[in-house]
């Protein structure tokens, strides 16, 4: 629509539809299609295949677009792409080397959130939250050995069992257990458990004092000891939780402070495992707790599961419990079966909270150390933010999302671990591990893969790779250059695919200042659904923010941002394949098997329900709003039908001259005004992407103001009258004015139908989109005309009123059995209005307007010498003046 309305007025307009080709979904789709794991084939194996795949889903999907009616060169490849294609991948690695270049790309052995499903990490906009998840949650304890606090370590020495009590919702996690962090502004309290039951009986607690209340259920009955400031808890040190397991850990641990540490929920103590957590890594590595890669202890692996080195922390023995089992499913049953097995398991909780999923596969994530390249965008978010300032914004309360999700991101998780896609083309150094990716080893790695492809990373050997430099120095320490190098095999957030595109439009003439025009920006219109905000909208800035030179302004690569909703079905509900009312946009226009229930409503009607809706909100579709959008298309069709069957030079017909506007009458000339109105709402509509006003406007003026009023009282002319008769002749050029505007006002939206009009009117070969909209003249717009036409608007609806009545008392069949007449007494004051334009006008606009066959004006509502059979009177909210509805016969002229 958007594109079709600025052809129509005359622009050029630059649409390259385009794909996103790799990652999980197609990889999946090609795995599961040819029946294999991904371990059984090799990394070249998978991307071939991956690539058929992706290149079939390509063509399906255009033959669907075509069929929806959206404008493009489809055949051609230059003027379409794909993130597959050569070119788009080294512009791509270009973007990144560039972005390299100024610091903002880094490797980091740090927790990420992880998808055991995808068998990769996630940045945060590809995350969904669910509120419903369940977790079982467990209330630990940890036995405490000393303490630099003389208080509490009074009340060591004197209590055999003190404890520290811990709450989480990740027991899997506590095999990695690297500390307990406390406030250390918060007090806590020393309790002693009264409690009879085993486990509890004698037992000392360390707890907040605040959450002592919340905890009943959790210690039972308790005596207060004492209270420690967290600040005095500093240092404390507790043995490993699973250290009483045969050939496990029993190094001592210590509590840390923390900030993040509250008394909202919980017990006030919380176990830091800094492999999967964020703010336990940050706590951690501030304190420098975290040296090194080995600093951290992680025993999950990439599906997921525990393990072997598990066995470090638990022992052997144990760990075969654990090993290879999912940290999500069993691992965490059989983590939670060792804490009660080692006596530190107090109670278990099944809770229902917000937690994170992977959104193209919809299971749940996890938090765990890995090591990944990340994008730093500490350094380039302010940028971005103030690029956004020159951006429009469709609603203008979606500024308010993006700039909130820029601002929120520090990071940018950018690496995935898998095949298909693009390299993150980094050599590592085989002894230390330590990754190579600089600006001059991009340089000789981009050529090769400019010469060679980017599947070359995968299928050459790493020598190829190698920049002369380094392959010297290989050979000067004696090296094998194979063997000391290699290459990592990571592949880059399609985010970062997607977010690239914009490097298209320069190259291509038509982006920033392209053929000497002052553009700042690469696109007009950049238009997605709202769950873009996280995504495509984010990524297009932040890789064009990025990967701009230090000299220039970092500008936004759109102008205009429109965000669009999702649709759900005719109950207001999300669609879902489990809820079985996924509305295809296909069995919209082809139809569904029982043709009864869902018919087939073509490409147009779909469009026009496009249209009508508030896009900008999430919207409903189903039979009810569908079938108004058909009852809609059809008073359009007919609209156009009408004043085809009725114009000259269409169908044989002679054409006739058109009547200026000084010759028409007053009828004719409020239509042309009303059309003239229309039309500028139309235009307004279009200009500003709102469509619901266009297609509102549009079947407002075909319903009410065409088939209701203009072609009902015209058609006895139009039948009845000679030809060239004056006034046919003024119908007849309305109709082709309305039919001129109305073609190209709809075109955009109703493509298929203002095509159909267009060549059963011009039958010369040509299409609707090859002229440009040339909208009326200003005179057309006549305020006088339509006063005037109020005031018999006015006067037509008590009138109707009346004969319906008269209809209804079977006194007459048809309206052209009555006659009417206004009554105007002779004293009525001579500078009303109304009195001197149905004087003017005369009898015969009244004659058309009620579609009666005879009218008058009379001076007295006197009966004639013959009283008619029936009669019916009214007044008229103009003083002094009323009509009678009476057989034709009788009538009584001033």
């Amino acid at each position: 629509m958007i594109n079709r309305s600025h052809l129509l007025e005359g622009r050029r307009v630059h649409y390259v539809p385009g794909w996103d080709c790799h990652g999980l979904p197609i990889e999946n789709k090609t795995l599961k299609d040819l029946g294999v794991h991904v371990s059984q084939m090799t990394p070249s194996e998978i991307r071939k295949a991956a690539q058929a795949t992706a290149s079939k889903e390509v063509e399906s999907q255009k033959a669907q677009f075509r069929t929806l009616g959206i404008m493009a060169d489809w055949d051609s490849h230059e003027r379409t792409y794909r993130t597959l294609d050569h070119k788009y991948e080294m512009r791509q690695l270009r973007i990144f080397q560039k972005m390299v270049e100024k610091g903002l790309i880094y490797r980091h052995y740090r927790p990420v959130h992880y998808s055991p499903s995808s068998l990769s990490a996630l940045a945060e906009a590809e995350l969904v939250y669910k509120d419903d998840h369940v977790s079982h949650s467990v209330y630990v304890t940890f036995d405490l050995e000393s303490s630099p606090s003389e208080a509490l370590g009074s009340i060591l020495a004197s209590q055999p069992r003190v404890k520290l009590l811990v709450w989480t919702t990740t027991p899997w996690t506590l095999t990695a257990n690297m500390g307990v962090a406390v406030h250390p502004e918060l007090v806590y309290s020393v309790v002693k458990s009264t409690s009879e039951e085993d486990g509890l009986r004698d037992t000392v607690f360390i707890v907040a004092q605040d959450r002592l209340e919340h905890l009943d259920d959790i210690l039972g009955p308790i005596e207060v000891l004492g209270q420690v400031p967290g600040s005095e808890l500093v240092g404390t040190q507790y043995r490993p939780i699973f250290g009483t397991l045969p050939n496990a850990s029993t190094e001592s641990l210590e509590i840390v402070p923390s900030s993040h540490v509250t008394s909202d929920s919980g017990t006030g103590l919380v176990h830091c495992a800094p492999a999967h957590g964020t703010e336990d890594y940050q706590v951690f590595k501030a304190l420098g707790l975290i040296s090194s890669t080995n600093s951290i202890l992680c025993h999950v692996g990439r599906a997921g599961e525990f393990t072997e080195a598990v066995a470090e922390v638990i022992g052997s023995d144990a760990a075969e419990k654990l090993v290879k089992k999912s940290v999500l499913k069993e691992g965490s049953k059989a983590a939670v079966d060792l804490l009660r097995d080692v006596g530190q398991l107090v109670k278990i909780k099944r809770i229902k909270h917000r937690y994170p999923y992977d959104w193209k596969t919809d299971q749940p994530i996890i938090l765990t150390a890995t090591s990944q390249w990340f994008a730093n965008l500490d350094n380039i978010k302010d940028d971005a933010l103030e690029a956004l300032q020159e951006v429009s914004f469709i609603p203008p309360v979606s500024r308010n999302r993006l700039e909130a999700f820029v601002k929120s991101r520090s990071e940018w998780c950018i690496s995935r671990q898998r095949v298909w896609g693009v390299p993150i083309p980094a050599l590592y150094e085989t002894s230390t591990d330590k990754a190579i990716l600089d600006s001059t080893t991009l340089d000789h790695i981009l050529s090769i893969l400019e010469e060679k492809g980017t599947g070359h990373w995968w299928s050459g050997s790493v020598e190829d790779f190698l920049p002369p430099a380094l392959l010297e120095e290989a050979k000067a320490k004696g090296l094998n250059p194979s063997e000391a190098y290699y290459k990592g095999t990571d592949t880059m957030d399609v985010w970062f695919d997607s977010g690239s595109s914009w490097s298209m439009l320069p190259e291509m003439g038509v982006g920033r200042n392209a053929d000497g025009e002052a553009r700042w920006h690469h696109a007009d219109v950049c238009l997605e659904g709202s769950d873009q905000h996280r995504g495509w909208f984010q990524s297009q800035l932040l890789t064009a923010v990025g990967s701009a030179s230090e000299a220039e302004k970092a500008l936004s690569p759109y102008k205009m941002l429109i965000t669009h909703g999702m649709v759900l079905d005719e109950k207001g509900r999300k669609m879902s394949k489990s809820l079985g009312n996924i509305v295809s946009p296909l069995t919209v226009i082809n139809g569904g098997k029982d043709k009864k229930k869902e018919p087939a409503y073509g490409a147009d009607i779909l469009r026009l329900w496009a249209a009508t809706v508030e896009y900008w909100r999430d919207m409903s579709i189903g039979p009810t709003v569908l079938s108004q959008s058909a009852e809609s298309y059809r008073k359009i069709r007919n609209s156009a039908r009408f004043c085809l069957g009725n114009m000259g030079g269409v169908a044989g017909r002679p054409a006739l001259e058109k009547v200026p506007k000084t010759e028409l009458n007053l009828t004719e000339r409020f239509i042309m005004h009303e059309l003239y109105t229309l039309e500028q709402t139309v235009l307004d509509g279009y200009s500003t992407y709102n469509f619901a006003k266009v297609a509102n406007a549009l079947t407002h003026f075909t319903n009410i103001t065409l088939s209701s009023f203009y072609f009902d009282i015209t058609k006895d002319c139009l039948y009845a009258d000679p030809v060239d008769g004056a006034t046919r002749s003024g119908v007849v050029t309305v109709l082709e004015h309305i039919l001129s505007s109305l073609t190209k006002m709809m075109a955009p939206i109703l493509p298929h139908l203002a095509e159909e009009v267009h060549a059963t009117w011009k039958g010369d070969g040509t299409s609707v989109f090859m002229t440009p909209w040339n909208p009326l003249d200003a005179q057309w717009s006549d305020p006088q005309a339509a006063k005037e036409m109020d005031w018999y608007m006015q006067l037509r609806s008590p009138v109707l009123s009346l004969l319906e009545q008269a209809r209804m008392k079977k006194h007459i069949r048809s309206s052209l059995e009555a006659a009417v007449d206004i009554i105007v007494p002779e004293d009525a004051p001579q500078d009303n209005e109304f009195t001197q334009l149905i004087r003017n006008q005369g009898v015969d606009i009244l004659k058309t307007l009620f579609i009666v066959s005879d009218a008058n004006i009379v001076s007295s509502n006197e009966p004639s010498p013959d009283s008619p059979d029936w009669a019916y009177t009214g007044t008229f909210q103009i003083p002094s003046t009323s009509f009678r509805l009476i057989p034709p016969a009788y009538h009584m002229p001033i």
